[in-house]
């Protein structure tokens, strides 16, 4: 929520406690943002879940694209060198 914080200046924080104070009452905002905080936590946790998912699949399809282009090159070579092996002679 820190984040959020930084788009917000004083007075408009003022504003929105005392709307959340006049719709919800004294009594409720402490619940209220206790469960904003939790939403936040699972909404992060999912992000960063997704994120390491994406890291993982993205890995794998680099190792598979450098083994592709090593064989690649390999292959280049050999071919290169025997064209130059057949030029000599």
């Amino acid at each position: 929520m820190g984040h959020i914080i930084l788009f917000f200046s004083g007075g408009e924080i003022m504003v929105v406690v005392f709307f959340a104070l006049l719709f919800f009452g004294a009594d409720a905002i402490p619940g209220l943002a206790r469960t904003i905080g939790k939403g936040m936590r699972e909404f992060n946790k999912a992000t960063a879940d997704l994120k390491n998912e994406f890291e993982n699949h993205t890995s794998e399809i680099k190792q598979d694209l450098n083994k592709l282009t090593d064989k690649l090159e390999k292959g280049t070579t050999e071919t290169k060198r025997k064209i130059e092996d057949e030029l000599k002679d």
